[in-house]
């Protein structure tokens, strides 16, 4: 077996390492020679859209993907040359915030109200429709926080326009979330989806900062109404491998913020508390395997380390943490590695994730931290959230 991996990052390169143990042949692209993949596999350094990427993977059993933004013209080309997956049919809708949305609602999938935005004349009527305060997104090419603005009043608008620049972009509602969530499954060939347990992430200036799995008092309407949007997806783009949907819950229902179809930052905690790591079930999906089982093992947190290492001393802070460092060089706002955490219960884990965070001394982690339990705080005496069920299905708006 050959796999042949578009990306060379920490995603990337976690790929590679599964696909080696089951066995398979790994080939990775990058336009980087030293990448964080090349300390795992063998790394072609070379633009995505050059021949010899193409000669490269032609030779594959399957191609898989690590991130959104891999040009689509030169997958749309490897597909009819290799198995491709997931496909273009999918890469097609994330890769446009606008496109998704649009999708997502077509489906019967909530999400935030939302409008295009092509010049400021349609971003004036689009806040006349939606109001303040109001996200405007770049449709493209946003990650980690990037392409957004937060626009409270009229008076940021000039600033948001002026980074725009000519960029298509879309104007979301804001969400007034009690938490953010996100539900990873994984579509064989077969079309069988499995899913992991729900995670509980905390995001700071956009860029995640700690997840907790399982995350807490959800009731099986609400997880059976996300695996039920998650099939919808993938029967719709033929979807196959690791798909990810990033929830917004409100007073205990879901709105669908984004689809990731790849392997997802807040599932970095499978590599230690699920019986099948998502890393390895996407290796395996791709390349027409037998999926993994996707039981957890316990309770399992994961925090990003974010521009800088931490000591030996504050990881040891914590009994048997697990470091994986990317081999990235420091810079702010950069993810150079993270640290999961397994329990047996989420009492347990939740101690052991506070100590590390204290030992840590990150003052974003801690922030993170602090949101997720003001949550079992406010949720701690209540009779727990509101079932989500098909009354959480929107029509397709008109837009």
């Amino acid at each position: 077996m050959r796999i042949g991996i578009l990306g060379g990052g920490q995603l990337g390169a976690l790929l590679a390492e599964q696909a080696l143990r089951l066995g398979a042949a790994v080939q990775v692209v990058d336009p980087q020679v030293d990448c964080p993949a090349a300390a795992v596999a063998p790394v072609l350094a070379a633009p995505f859209d050059a021949p010899e990427t193409t000669r490269a993977l032609e030779w594959c059993d399957a191609v898989t993907y690590e991130f959104e933004g891999v040009p689509l013209d030169v997958c749309q080309r490897l597909e009819t040359r290799v198995p491709l997956f997931p496909g273009t049919a999918a890469l097609e809708v994330v890769r446009d915030r606008f496109v998704e949305k649009r999708f997502l609602r077509a489906q019967g999938i909530p999400t935030a109200e939302f409008r295009p935005v092509s010049s400021p004349h349609e971003l004036d009527s689009a806040l006349d429709a939606l109001g303040f305060p109001a996200v405007l997104k770049t449709r493209a090419d946003g990650y980690d926080g990037k392409g957004q603005w937060l626009l409270s009043s009229r008076d940021d608008v000039p600033d948001a326009l002026r980074q725009l620049g000519s960029r298509p972009a879309i104007l979301e509602a804001f969400v007034p979330f009690d938490r953010e969530l996100s539900l990873i499954g994984v579509c064989d060939a077969d079309g069988e989806l499995r899913t992991w347990a729900p995670t509980e992430n905390a995001h700071v200036g956009g860029i995640l900062r700690v997840s907790r799995s399982p995350a807490r008092g959800l009731g099986a309407s609400q997880l059976d109404t996300g695996r039920r949007w998650l099939g919808r997806i993938c029967d719709t783009t033929d979807y196959r491998g690791v798909i990810a949907v990033e929830l917004f819950e409100v007073q205990g229902r879901w709105l669908v913020n984004e689809i990731a179809c790849r392997v997802h930052n807040s599932g970095h905690w499978t590599l230690d508390g699920a019986e099948t790591s998502q890393f390895e079930n996407h290796v395996r999906a791709v390349l027409g395997l037998p999926l993994g089982d996707t039981a957890s093992r316990g309770s399992s947190a994961m925090v990003n380390l974010i521009g800088a290492v931490p000591s030996e001393a504050a990881v040891s802070a914590v009994s048997d943490a697990r470091v994986y460092l990317y081999g990235k060089t420091p810079r702010p706002r950069r993810k150079l590695g993270h640290i999961n955490l397994l329990r047996g219960d989420d009492e347990a884990r939740d101690r052991s994730l506070r100590t590390l965070i204290d030992a840590l001394g990150d003052r974003e982690m801690s922030r993170a931290h602090a949101s997720i339990a003001r949550f079992d705080e406010l949720s701690a005496d209540a009779a727990g959230p509101a079932s989500a069920g098909p009354d959480c299905e929107h029509p397709s708006p008109t837009i």
